[in-house]
């Protein structure tokens, strides 16, 4: 029987992941590490972490699972976006990678934007330039590092230089490619217009593959490391949300993957390189052959509710809680809660941006602020959903939950009628690792193409649909939140970063 392995490379912990030829998970390790900050908003992280945790989780699955490394056919890829890993012409690392979450670059995006034009550079990448994305940090140690920069030669993102390690190979994949803001989004290639604009030299970027293609074989070097054979096919994968979504089944147009987790992700599926024209939205390539998709990401889903009950009820439950917002009627009699906890990504980019109880009165007990949080985030959802139709989508048949928010069936309930879309579970819970393995099965051969082997490994295992009386009452609550911030814009921003 023919076995693959999910490597993701994540920003606290390396997984591997093995799954058979059925898609059943045979052996799961994770290997923890942390990273650095060492200036404020600054997050870097040492290269040699991530080969390291690679290393002992191959080494962890294969001791556990007992399976000759001769029936393992091939190594799928993910990891952590947007890092920025730069090495010299010896392939030396030259600095620490500037990670996903770092934030010292906002004078370099600002400066992208005025070589490029804001609304060509959206035009051209699907997005606006942000300070987590890659071509950013590229300009930021060109102005600040200029001695590193002299001496680089390669840009690599995190999963890609593991993909080195490995096979000795430079090589990216479209999706984790577009999510450097450096690549034509149509035509899924490096766009020479950008990286001239930005004095970029071409051969500093890699080849680039589609989600399952072999990029390369398992050196004998990096054989001897984790276990596996030399020789052993490692497919180009993806960035890790858009291999969680193939984990996740979320292949195909009209259906949409949930993610509520601290953060709360809304990730489509699109059949061409739809762009939402103010760039409020996401738009990448997807690891799936000839498919994009949209992306829209609120900074605080169940953080909300994870802040909510250690602020105002420490010690308290979540299932306790969660039980006295059931006999509250849907709206919460008109309660509001504002999720902006952390400022806001979609479909708000706003730092300033503030959390707030809204409606108060007397009448308001626990219950009622439960459920309030509860349905803020689900409207908070809704924008990028609202968005993604808007920007020509059209119908979302279906919307496939994740993410410990999703294991309350009240809170389910609510993200159905706020939706107003059929929401399920399925039976994968180890998102991004899991879709890097199928994306492997795939390219080896053992299903024809993603959508084939999703719906040979991936069932559905809960459905909550629209409950009609919550639609009507949640329209209304809708149409009120969506003023609350426009309202409040101005407020935020007198208060600052107090």
């Amino acid at each position: 029987m023919p076995y693959f392995l999910g490597i993701d490379v994540s920003t606290t912990a390396t997984k591997a992941l093995l799954i058979d030829s059925a898609g059943k998970v045979i052996a799961v390790h994770s290997t923890t590490y942390g990273f650095e900050t060492p200036h404020p908003l600054w997050s870097e992280q040492d290269p040699a972490l991530w080969w390291n945790g690679t290393q002992r989780s191959i080494r962890a699955v294969l001791d556990a699972s007992k399976i000759d490394p001769s029936q393992i056919f091939g190594v799928g890829l993910t990891g952590q976006m947007h890092g920025l890993v730069l090495l010299d012409a010896a392939k030396n690392v030259l600095r620490p990678a500037i990670l996903w979450n770092d934030q010292r670059t906002q004078a370099q995006c600002d400066k992208i934007h005025q070589r490029i034009g804001r609304e060509r550079f959206i035009q051209i990448t699907g997005n606006v330039a942000l300070t987590g994305f890659t071509a950013p940090k590229i300009l930021w140690v060109k102005e600040n590092e200029p001695e590193i920069y002299a001496r680089a030669a390669h840009v690599l993102l995190p999963k890609d230089y593991v993909r080195y390690k490995l096979t000795g190979e430079f090589a990216m994949d479209v999706a984790d490619g577009a999510g450097t803001v450096l690549m034509d989004l149509q035509r899924r290639d490096w766009s020479t217009e950008v990286l001239s604009a930005l004095d970029i030299p071409r051969d500093w970027v890699p080849p680039l593959y589609e989600g399952p293609q072999i990029t390369g074989r398992l050196t004998p070097a990096a054989a001897e490391a984790t276990g596996l054979l030399t020789g052993t096919p490692v497919m180009a994968g993806g960035g890790d949300q858009a291999a969680g979504a193939v984990g996740m089944g979320v292949v195909k147009p009209g259906v949409v993957g949930l993610t509520v987790g601290t953060s709360g992700v809304v990730f489509a599926t699109t059949p061409a390189a739809l762009v939402e024209p103010g760039g409020r939205l996401h738009a990448f390539c997807h690891a799936v052959p000839g498919m994009w998709h949209f992306m829209g990401v609120m900074l605080s889903a169940a953080g909300s509710l994870q802040w909510y009950r250690d602020t105002l009820a420490p010690g308290v439950g979540f299932d306790e809680l969660v039980k006295e917002a059931e006999s509250i009627p849907a709206g919460s009699e008109g309660l509001q809660f504002l999720p902006y906890l952390s400022g806001e990504r979609t479909p708000h980019p706003d730092p300033f941006a503030r959390g707030a109880f809204i409606g108060l009165t007397v009448r308001h007990g626990r219950g009622h602020l439960t459920r309030a949080v509860l349905e803020g985030v689900a409207y908070g959802l809704k924008d990028s959903f609202t968005l993604i139709q808007n920007a020509g989508l059209g119908e979302i048949t279906q919307v496939r939950a994740s993410g410990g928010g999703t294991k309350s069936r009240l809170w389910r309930q609510i993200l159905a009628s706020v939706l107003e879309a059929e929401l399920v579970t399925v039976n994968t819970t180890e998102g991004a690792a899991y879709g890097a393995a199928l994306l492997a099965g795939v390219g080896a051969g053992n299903w024809k193409d993603v959508d084939a082997a999703c719906r040979a490994a991936i069932v559905i295992t809960g459905k909550e649909n629209p409950d009609g009386a919550q639609v009507d009452s949640y329209r209304k609550g809708y149409e009120i939140y969506r003023d609350l911030y426009p309202t409040l814009k101005s407020t935020f921003r007198k208060m600052g970063g107090s």
